[in-house]
């Protein structure tokens, strides 16, 4: 009990600390709306479900071991989180709560776009995040018993690194989506999209080195 507390915490640290998701998310939700934020939030658990099936495959290992698999893993990884960035920072558009107030109210098919937009970039950035990989092969084996079903111990701590992300960013959508009404100012806005490119192409170098 003492030692799946621990790993709790451990992947609440983890899951809590600033990154290229909280960045995508934050970024999505203030662009498109929560709808669009919680769509990033099931890309994010997607992303992490198919490393917990890799993982269950035993394929994470072999990934961790082999260097080009690995490196190249990384470099995609890295390369689509600089295009991100640069996609943000060279948008023309900033966003506005009369945008965000039509985008929810707009018809499904017109603002659906935007919502698998958001869905395929936080997915596609968890399946390319090589640090995902590490904490599936240096984190969770230190909380498996070897004498019990690996598998099944493999699953409960990844679903419960998968629960406590998903909290954790739903209630980030929340407090962004209330937040957002303080935020309707256009130099903000263009400050804010600058920036969060910038960060996602700095985040996208940091993944490749």
């Amino acid at each position: 009990m003492d030692s799946l507390l621990t790993y709790i915490s451990i992947a609440a640290m983890m899951v809590v600390i600033p990154g290229a998701d909280t960045m995508l998310l934050v970024k999505n939700t203030l662009s498109y709306g929560p709808r669009s934020g919680r769509y990033t939030v099931l890309g994010m658990a997607t992303g992490l479900s198919f490393w917990t099936l890799i993982a269950i495959l035993g394929l994470s290992v072999v990934i961790a071991k082999s260097v080009i698999l690995f490196s190249t893993i990384k470099y995609l990884g890295a390369a689509y989180l600089i295009y991100l960035g640069v996609k943000s920072f060279f948008a023309k558009s900033v966003f506005s709560l009369e945008e965000i107030q039509a985008q929810a109210n707009a018809p499904i098919n017109s603002s659906s776009r935007h919502n698998k937009e958001a869905f395929m970039q936080a997915l596609v950035s968890n399946v390319l995040n090589p640090k995902t990989v590490l904490v599936y092969i240096t984190v969770m084996p230190q909380f498996i018993d070897l004498n019990e079903n690996v598998n099944q111990q493999l699953i409960v701590l990844a679903s419960i690194l998968t629960l406590l992300a998903v909290l954790w960013f739903l209630t980030l959508v929340y407090v962004i989506d209330y937040a957002k009404k303080w935020l309707n100012n256009s130099k903000f806005q263009k400050v804010f999209q600058k920036s969060s490119g910038l960060i996602l192409v700095g985040f996208g170098v940091k993944t490749g080195i």
